[in-house]
């Protein structure tokens, strides 16, 4: 199971399948040099389940390059029953088309790390995450609406599509869960679109709350306060010590997005 978690998000990343007429199909992917721990990354992953040769280095000139030549690693399988299975359904007519069911089935948090270490790039400014871009413009506008509609549907992932036909997230909050759920199989070589480490900054003690009108509070500083300081219990499972359950996240989603009445409260923190 997880080799299909994993080679969906490579496809949907750089794994592409080419075959030449007459002959079996051919897994394949490409990295730059710099990038050559994630491609050896990959290939050990995937070389179990698949018949992969180790990464090869390519130089190829390219008189457009300040230095003249790209240097890249490359690793591509041998021919395989279950690459030629893939091949029929990514490539139903000779070209990649995404299959909307497959992918809706396979795809997981293995696949979005995948996908994401592939063609994701994190946007850090002043050493806060500000955006999350998923290159997706070699898709079709249908493709990609039907992959932001599975970010939602899965992680409550609100990715919008720009003008270049790339996916894009802003939202903060939605920003780190994203990278909390991806963080289990970020390589090292891919530390770049890790969460940065966040520097303590004085808050002020005077702060405004908004919670759903639901909630009926008499006492706002005194309550707010008398739950924050029983928080860390919400986030950590002392069984696993696991950080930031993801039902929590689900939880604490952006009310803007939930669409439901909201209260606004003014607050001093203890």
């Amino acid at each position: 199971m997880a080799f299909t978690n994993f080679i969906c998000g490579k496809l949907l990343g750089d794994g592409c399948i080419t075959k030449q007429e007459g002959r079996k199909p051919r897994f394949q992917f490409m990295h730059r040099i710099e990038d050559v721990g994630w491609a050896q990354h990959c290939y050990e992953q995937l070389r179990y389940d698949i018949p992969v040769n180790a990464p090869a280095y390519r130089k190829v000139l390219d008189p457009r390059l300040k230095k003249g030549f790209a240097e890249s690693y490359v690793v591509q399988s041998k021919t395989h029953e279950i690459i030629t299975a893939l091949y029929e359904i990514w490539y139903p007519s000779g070209k990649k088309n995404l299959p909307m069911d497959w992918i809706q089935q396979y795809m997981n948090e293995r696949s979005l790390a995948w996908w994401y270490q592939d063609d994701g790039h994190l946007k850090i400014v002043k050493g806060v995450a500000s955006k999350i871009i998923l290159s997706t413009d070699s898709f079709t506008r249908e493709e990609n609406e039907f992959l932001t509609q599975l970010l939602w549907q899965k992680w409550q992932l609100q990715f919008r599509i720009d003008g270049q036909n790339r996916l894009l997230l802003y939202d903060k909050f939605q920003i780190h869960y994203f990278l909390h759920l991806v963080s289990p199989w970020l390589h090292e070589s891919m530390n770049r679109k890790a969460l940065p480490i966040q520097p303590l900054r004085p808050i002020a003690k005077r702060t405004t709350i908004y919670l759903p009108a639901t909630y009926q509070i008499k006492k706002p500083t005194a309550e707010i306060n008398e739950k924050l300081s029983s928080l860390l219990s919400l986030f950590i499972d002392p069984t696993t010590n696991t950080v930031c359950n993801n039902h929590i996240f689900c939880t604490f989603q952006p009310l803007r997005l939930q669409q439901i009445e909201i209260r606004n409260y003014q607050i001093i923190l203890k």
